[in-house]
């Protein structure tokens, strides 16, 4: 059995607080991931990174093994080396990027068979080659290949679909045997848009010996509500004494709803887009940096943020380099998005190791009314 790399140092009814010990570093939970898809978080590099105090970073797989190849990426120290980064790295298994290719891939019990969106070559992707190429890539965390049903999917399909990805974590498990140093492994529960289906891809799963277990297959287009509804039904049936890892959400109300059904990792593309898009994350709500309020506005744009571009520039200067498509903008706006969500989960951590989570959560709800009414919160 492997030696469990995750320590629960309090819990604040569901919600947890932890330790994720891993090669690059121990990772605190409840945990944001800025996402670096091809070994780059967009627009920064890891200086930033690093002054934003951001201990581990998101990859992807199917991006890396496409280009500049894994096997490259080895021969330079592996992602680490190759990126200069000295923190953390969880890789994502590309199942979710094979999914959105929907009209490029086709599924099998063999695996994946995908055609490039660089240049419409043919691959497969199998469960040992995932493992072979996120060794390669060194990754601290490594997710095993699974299929993301899309919304709308049948029982049927669904159900076919949950045995499928548990054969596949199953070889993945094979072909990385329990307490091989120095990477961790982590199995994927599945189940689409179905409690049942959800409740039976835990029990498979996690009677594997993985490092941490995920739930995927959400925020794939569904309603809030009902994304809220699968995520209190399926986050407490996994394995307590493991980290759990909702993939690919979300916004900060997402974080604290995962955070009070007990998820301690999360990931999104979500901050460092939306600034890109001039949409900002700050304590007292969104801010549009493109609206011609900010034009003569000489205010920081979050007066409680410490980061560097709130410690440096104003709302009228940021207005004008995303109006003057200035490049500095989108390294200023993801620096300052980044610091607000990962200040966000490490205020989580501090309140539920001071019993004061719902409190906590209740702020951050209050800053986004119209997305909890949707949530029906």
């Amino acid at each position: 059995m492997a030696t469990n790399p995750y320590t629960v140092l309090h819990a604040d009814g569901l919600a947890r607080a932890g330790e994720l010990r891993t090669a690059h570093g121990v990772i605190p939970t409840p945990i944001f991931m800025p996402v670096g898809t091809v070994g780059s978080v967009k627009a920064l590099a890891p200086d930033d990174l690093a002054a934003i105090g951001a201990p581990i970073i998101l990859g992807n797989t199917y991006h890396l093994y496409l280009r500049p190849g894994d096997e490259l990426v080895a021969r330079h120290g592996g992602l680490h080396g190759f990126a200069s980064w000295s923190g953390a790295i969880l890789t994502d298994s590309g199942g979710f990027q094979v999914f959105s290719l929907s009209s490029l891939r086709k599924i099998s019990e063999e695996g994946v068979e995908f055609r490039s969106h660089l240049n419409g070559s043919k691959h497969l992707f199998t469960p040992e080659k995932v493992i072979a190429i996120e060794r390669n890539l060194n990754s601290d965390v490594m997710m095993v290949l699974d299929e993301c049903v899309p919304y709308g999917a049948d029982f049927a399909y669904t159900e076919k679909s949950v045995g499928l990805t548990t054969r596949w974590a199953r070889r993945a498990k094979d072909a990385y045997p329990a307490g091989t140093a120095p990477n961790l492994i982590f199995g994927i529960t599945q189940g689409g848009f179905f409690p049942k289906l959800r409740k039976r891809s835990v029990e498979e799963i996690c009677a594997m010996d993985f490092d941490g277990f995920a739930i995927g297959g959400l925020s794939v287009g569904e309603p809030k509500a009902t994304m809220y509804e699968l995520l209190a039904h399926t986050a407490p049936l996994l394995p307590k004494d493991r980290p759990r890892y909702l993939m690919g959400v979300g916004t900060p109300l997402d974080i604290v709803t995962g955070i009070r059904n007990g998820v301690d990792m999360f990931d999104c593309v979500l901050p460092t887009r939306n600034a890109r898009n001039g949409t900002l994350y700050t304590s007292l709500g969104k801010v549009n940096i493109k609206r011609s309020e900010y034009a003569e506005d000489d205010a920081p744009l979050d007066p409680a943020c410490d980061c560097y571009t709130c410690r440096t520039f104003s709302r009228a200067y940021l207005r004008h380099l995303y109006a003057s498509h200035e490049l500095l903008a989108f390294r200023l706006n993801s620096l300052h998005n980044l610091t607000y969500f990962l200040g966000l989960v490490r205020g989580a951590r501090r309140a539920i190791l001071e019993a004061r989570f719902d409190a906590y959560a209740a702020s951050v709800e209050a800053l986004y009314p119209e997305e909890a009414a949707q949530a029906g919160l």
